[in-house]
This record gives structure tokens, sequence and C-alpha cells, in this order.
């Protein structure tokens, strides 16, 4: 009774004050009280892990006065607009705090790079606050980097430009956004030094995808070692567009509860943040951070293939490492997941606990976690239906029991927790040619989910779909409803949400290829790109692994034009990341030829099946693992091949391609691609297309 009369005066003192801000603090307070309560009644597990929660990120403020810039009157309330102007800053420091370490059962102090913003948490400083936008908006985010001077940002040899450097330098890449990439906008090619500030310009068009995107930094050199430091940060493009019969809409719009508010939304940001602690004795192990000591991230000594698992560092979920939550069995809820760390496969899956109190995870080191899950996380692992791949809703919710999330992946997902109990949140095992490492992975415990009484669900299928048909019976417009119903009973369709049209064979206008490779043949290693794949069918792209040159242009790509492109990996497997224009999956063959993108792939050619690919026939992202057995196996008996269509949109100008393992790019694994006019010579201007 105590804390009900105390919940309740704190609620009704925030709404007697009249402020924003005070009614924001008030709502903060009602719900701490709340779930203290809630967690006084957990076992003493959950208890001890309550510093460990893992709330959605803080949102970005708006500045609170109005844009010095605006020149002419905003239209006011009532009048059209597309979108709104929204300025924000964002400051990059050093932040002292700490992150927890399961294999000590205590917390290591470390200092590290890190975005601070309004409403930053100083105990969780080291994911950045989220950004949220709408299409149309006019996003300005003025950069200021306050980090201390570095010489090496201002007089690095060209010749050595894909040796990391310039570790206080930095720049913003708003990852997966569809706008320019030149100028002030989302423009990776420039340099803002320490003491400098800038101000991004973001214009998002009135047709901009609805989705989860994220930003992080992306100066040449610097990269990794930023990103590792948790310089990421998710960046949500809200929609409330209805479809029509003319135009699809945005999925917002279907996934409300029945009183019209958006499903329950969990934001997750999983971040590899590989801090060390230096060491005057060469010998003594870095990954072994003392009383007193301090960890940081100043060097890429400590990257590289197996420095991950060496470390024995666990990948954290908001800033917080092997969190816990709270559900209510039967609810709905999207999850936001986004890989924004620099190496690490994550396979997530949820599995129900054995029946009985659940042990104490806060001194559960790795190397023991697997025989953990084997002993307490006994269910089968709870289908989910994931909706929407790197921020692009999906022709059908795919339901499956695992995700494969690759550096740079997002993956938005309806979850059902079908009963009360606690759920183990897991990083499934891995086989070699499916991980970033090489090498197979074992199991490890992200995170725990408490589920309280609710409503029980036999079938989560059956389930999901007949919550969204009777939402789409509440809040879709009379000349679609029945359409969207349809699709909804016939395998939960999408179609009146996706952004973009399927790639017809008609609309081909070139080919591009492209081969990722790390030559070790020679005493410096190179991060190589080559422009062909010198298969014998076409001489006129030899293989030619080059390492990025700043100054040299790869690819010309013609504005308007639509290029069909074939991706392959000569040396282990690598991320494959475009800016700008997302591309649509036709087919992912594997070193025997069979397509293992379709619905009902199996692939054992690693040596035991891989669940990644199947069902991404057809789907749009902006990232792609390209899979290879070589060296294991020679070209061609281990290449994957991966072809993939894309459309040249609206911007033109000079942007990047490159391996999304952040240190492969720093070293060389990136190219500039540029999007030139047509010459125009002989052709006439089809009606509509002006």
């Amino acid at each position: 009774m105590h804390q009900q009369a105390q919940t309740h005066r704190l609620s009704e003192s925030a709404e007697a004050d009249s402020t924003p801000r005070a009614r924001r603090i008030g709502l903060i307070i009602v719900l701490v009280t709340i779930s203290q309560t809630m967690l006084w009644s957990l076992p003493p597990v959950w208890a001890a892990g309550v510093e460990r929660t893992a709330p959605n990120p803080p949102l970005l403020e708006l500045r609170k006065a109005a844009p010095r810039t605006t020149l002419m009157a905003l239209p006011s309330a009532g009048q059209p607009r597309a979108g709104i102007e929204r300025q924000l800053d964002l400051n990059l420091v050093y932040s002292d705090s700490k992150l927890y370490n399961p294999g000590t059962g205590r917390y290591d102090k470390v200092r590290l790079r890190s975005y601070a913003g309004t409403d930053t948490n100083p105990e969780r400083p080291y994911v950045a606050p989220t950004i949220e936008v709408t299409p149309g908006d006019t996003v300005r985010i003025t950069l200021n980097n306050k980090l201390p001077p570095d010489p090496d940002c201002l007089d690095w040899p060209n010749d050595k430009v894909d040796i990391p450097h310039c570790f206080n330098g930095t720049n913003l890449h708003s990852h997966g956004l569809w706008v320019s990439p030149t100028g002030n906008s989302d423009n990776v090619l420039l340099k803002i030094n320490p003491g400098v500030n800038f101000q991004y310009e973001y214009n998002l068009p009135p047709d901009h995808p609805a989705g989860t995107f994220w930003y992080h930094s992306h100066l040449h050199g610097s990269t990794a070692l930023q990103v590792s430091s948790g310089m990421a940060g998710a960046l949500i493009v809200r929609g409330n567009r209805l479809p029509t019969a003319q135009v699809n809409g945005d999925i917002d719009t279907l996934l409300k509860r029945r009183d019209g508010t958006a499903l329950r939304e969990r934001i997750l940001v999983l971040q590899q943040i590989q801090y060390y602690c230096p060491k005057s004795n060469s010998q003594d192990n870095v990954w072994d951070c003392k009383e007193g000591e301090t960890g940081v991230i100043e060097s890429y000594d400590n990257f590289g293939p197996g420095s991950w698992a060496q470390s024995g560092r666990y990948t954290s979920i908001n800033g917080s490492i092997r969190p816990f939550f709270t559900s209510k069995a039967g609810d709905i809820e999207r999850w936001r997941m986004i890989h924004a760390g620099v190496r690490e496969t994550i396979n997530l899956e949820f599995r129900r606990s054995k029946s009985g109190s659940f042990p104490s995870v806060d001194m559960l080191k790795g190397a023991e976690t697997d025989r953990f899950i084997t002993e307490n996380c006994t269910g089968d692992p709870i289908p989910y239906h994931v909706i929407a791949n790197d921020g692009l809703t999906r022709m059908a919710a795919w339901q499956t029991p695992q995700t494969t999330l690759q550096p740079g992946y997002r993956s938005d997902a309806l979850v059902v927790f079908p009963e009360a109990g606690t759920y183990c949140v897991i990083d499934a095992a891995a086989p070699a040619a499916a991980s970033v490492t090489q090498e197979a992975e074992s199991r490890q415990l992200l995170g725990v989910v408490r589920v309280f009484s609710g409503t029980a669900v036999a079938n989560i299928h059956n389930y999901v779909t007949k919550k969204l048909v009777a939402a789409a019976e509440r809040t879709m417009p009379r000349p679609v409803r029945s359409k969207v119903i349809a699709d909804l009973k016939n395998g939960l369709k999408l179609t009146r949400f996706t952004p973009h049209p399927d790639v017809k064979d008609s609309e081909i206008t070139g080919k591009q290829e492209l081969a990722f490779f790390i030559d070790t043949s020679t005493p410096n290693v190179t991060f190589d790109v080559s422009n062909g794949l010198g298969a014998s069918s076409n001489p006129a792209k030899p293989f030619d692994p080059k390492p990025y040159d700043p100054n040299r242009i790869d690819r010309f790509l013609i504005s308007g034009g639509v290029d069909e492109w074939t991706l392959q990996s000569r040396f282990v497997s690598h991320p494959f990341h475009i800016h700008v224009n997302p591309f649509q999956i036709v087919k992912i063959l594997d070193p025997d030829g069979k397509d293992v993108s379709v619905a009902d792939a199996t692939d054992d050619t690693g040596g035991e099946p891989d669940p990644q690919y199947p069902g991404l026939q057809g789907v749009w992202k902006d990232t792609l693992w390209i899979k290879s057995l070589i060296p294991k196996k020679p070209y061609p008996q281990g290449a994957y091949t991966l072809i993939m269509r894309t459309r040249y949109q609206r911007y033109i100008g000079e942007y990047v391609l490159h391996c999304h393992i952040l240190d492969h790019e720093d070293q060389g694994m990136m190219q500039n691609v540029s999007i030139v006019l047509p010459n125009g010579q002989g052709g006439t201007v089809a009606d509509g297309d002006h």
C-alpha cells in the first residue's frame, strides 16, 4: 500500500508541473518505483542484477531554441508539411565509466571514446542515444569533436592511408539512410579533427522507408577503434503513412494494440566493446584487468581473427552486459535488433529455462556458458517472426527460431513469450564458415528475460496472425483492408507495407562484379577489393584486387541505371555493405551451385547446416554476408556466389562500399563509388521520368 500511495503522489506531482522535462522526470520516477517493486518479488539472481537491466537507449533530444538557420516562417499547425526540421547536438568525448565483467563478477574501470548527448546515462555511456526522425524531415546534427589533439590527423603520409591512424579524428555515417552522400549530408569522406564542430544535414525524402537504421563513426583509419569503443546508436525512422490503393504504407500503422498505441518496442544495440588493460610487462595478459587498472582501446594490435574470443569480453546490449528484461506472456513485442559491433556473428534465439529456481548468472564465465545453457536453458527455441531486414519491411514475415546477425545487420522481429517463466537470450553456436572469426563459436548467454503471467499461447504463428488480422480490421483504410487481411491470413504476407518494388529482369542496364580478398603472400598483408572475378566466362573483368586509395574512384555508376551485382570472397568470409542505395537479393549459390536463399534451403557445405541464408531470396538489404570456404578449399570449390540487384535513384556523388568487419575496412577493404549523370546522347525523356 505504501508503494502504491507513493506512486500515486509522484504521478500527481509530475502532472501538476507544466514543463515537459518535469513530466518526464516524474514518469521516470514512477517507472523506477514500479520496477523496483517488481524486482523485490523476484528470485535473488534477479535482484542482484538490477543495475544490469537493459532499457531502450535514451533519446537524443531536440534543441529547445528555434533553429537560427531558418530564414522564412515554418508551416504552422494545420498546414500541410512533409516532416519537420530537427536540430540535435552530439559530442565526441572520452568517458570514464565501468563495464560488468562476468568472468570476475565485478565491474572493470574503463576510459573509452563515446558519443554524449542529452540524457545520456553516465552508467551506460558506451551506447549512443537514439535518434528518432520521420520521412520528410530535415535533420541537422552538430557533431562536436571534443577529443584531445592527434598529430596523426594532420600530416599522415598518403602511401600509408591503409594503416590505422587518426584515432581522435572522426565523422558520422547514417547507416542505411536513403539520403545524399555528398556535401554535409551522409559524407564519410569528410574528416572532423579534434576541436572541430560540424553540422550534418540529412534531408530525408518524404517517401523514405520507415524502419530501423543506425549511426556510427566512419573515418577511414579509425572506424573500428571508435565503433568498438561504443560509438554507435540506433536511428529510427518512424512512419504513420497508411497504405492506399495506389501506394504502400508503413508497417508501423499495422503494429498497434487494441487501444491504438504501438506495440511494446525494444531497441537492442548489440556491441562488442573490446577494451584491454595496458601492461608494463609484455608477458602479462592485457585482457586481465586488475583492480586499479583502466581498460582502454588505443591500438589495433588487439583486433584480428580470434581476438574477441581471446579477450573474454561479452557482447553488450544497450551498454549493459548480460542484462535482464521483463515481459508478460502473450504480449507481442517489436524487437529492433542492431548488430553495432566490429566482429562476432550473433545467432539470436530464446529458450525457456527448466522449471524451478534459475541459478545466478553473475559469476558465469564464458567457458562455462555452454554447460550452463545445456543444464538450465532446456526448452526448445521459441519461434518468432522477422518482419524487416536492415530496416526494410519484408514481403512476408519470416518465422524462425534463430536470426543470424552479422556486423551491420538489423532485424525487426515480433516476439511472443508463450508462458510465464524465465527465458534465456542466447547467441547460439555457429559453424566456422558462418562466423566472422572463421572458427566454430560456442553458445553464449546474452541476457535473461523474466516473463510474468499473462495470456498463454499454444501456437505462436496462429496467435500473431490472429492479432495482426484484428489490428488490420481496426486500422487499415477500407480500400485496402480486405487485401491486407487476405495477405496476413496467407502466410503473414506484408505486401502493402514493402518500400521497394521487385527489380525485374527487364530493368537491368548493367552488371558489376566484386570480390573481397586478403593477400597474405607478402610480408605486409593487404586487404583488397577486386572489380572482377576473373572467371573464364568474363575475361574482360579479371580478378584484380587492390587496397583502398582515397584518390581513386573504382566504379562509375549511372544515375537512373539498374545493375546486377555478382559478389564473391577469395579469402575467408566478409560482410559486404554499400552506402545510399539498398539491394535486392536474387540468389545465393553455394560452391555446388545450389541456391541456398530459397525458403526451404539446406546448406551443409561447411560441415554443418547454416541458418543464415534460407528465406533471403527477394529480400532487400544494405549489408550481406559473403560466405567463403577459401582457403580451406581452393577457388572455385570454396566460393559462394551472391547475386543481387540495385537501382541508383535520386542521388549522385561519391561514396563507398566496404567490408563491415571494420578493421578490414580501415586497412584497405573498401572502394570509392561515384554515381554520375548519363551522357544523354541520342535519347529522350519518357513521360513520367522527369
